[in-house]
Order: structure tokens, then sequence, then C-alpha cells
């Protein structure tokens, strides 16, 4: 639950006091989120879950593209961290097998990286654009 609040009040924050980029991010963070809760292994969890991987694949893709094209440091950052869970996947299937428990807590701790990233985005895009004398 705290997880979601923390997820819920950073994007909000990038959606009201964001540019472009911080919204786009954000959305595909929460797209990809919500894609990856509804998905279902049916119970165990034997092989990879290419469901999530390409979830992954694909969010990673989205912000190493808002990189690119934008000027945006936040991004470098969301996509590290973001790159470290898809490097988790990676080791699944190279058959690798880190302990379940160093997998979940990369995977958590990446993902707050990614939120704070957008958050310090967010607020770096809003304070450029009071002192430009542009605020909203």
């Amino acid at each position: 639950m705290i997880g979601l609040v923390v997820t819920a009040l950073v994007v909000g924050f990038a959606f009201i006091k964001g540019d472009e980029p911080e919204r786009l991010g954000s959305a595909a963070f929460v797209m990809v989120s919500l894609a990856g809760s509804l998905s279902t292994a049916g119970g165990m969890i034997i092989g990879p879950r290419w469901d999530l991987i390409g979830l992954d694949i694909v969010l990673l893709g989205v912000f190493v593209g808002l990189a690119w094209h934008t000027r945006r440091t936040w991004l470098v950052w969301a996509s590290a961290f973001q790159s470290l869970i898809v490097t988790g996947h990676l080791l699944l299937l190279a058959s690798i097998r880190p302990p379940s428990f160093a997998f979940a807590a990369v995977n958590n701790m990446a993902n707050y990286g990614l939120l704070i990233s957008i958050a310090v985005g967010t607020f770096w895009a809003w304070q450029e654009r009071r002192a430009a004398g542009l605020e909203r």
C-alpha cells in the first residue's frame, strides 16, 4: 500500500506540475505497472514471466526514447533504474539464478529509484518554468 500511495503522489505531481516528458514518463510507468499487476502467472512461477519481461523492455524503450529526444537528465537516471530491472530478467533467462529475495529487492528499489527520478525531474521542470515566469 505504501508503494501505491507514493506512486499516486509522484504521478499526480508529474501530471500537475510537469512538462510533456514528465507526463509521458509517468504515464508509461503507471500503464506498465497496472499491466504488470493485471497479468497473472496462474499461481506458481515456474519459468520466465515473458509478459513482465516485455513490459519492462517497453518501459525501458520509452525512457531511452524520451532521453534521446529531450534534454532532461532525469530520464537518463530513469533509464538506468529500468535497465537494472531488465538486467534482472536477463539473469533469470540466462539461468543465472539469483536468490528470489535479491531479485525482488532489486526490482523494488529500482522502482523507487524510478519514482524519485520522476519526482526530481518534475520539480526541476516546475522550478525552471517558474524562474522563466511561465508558471501555469
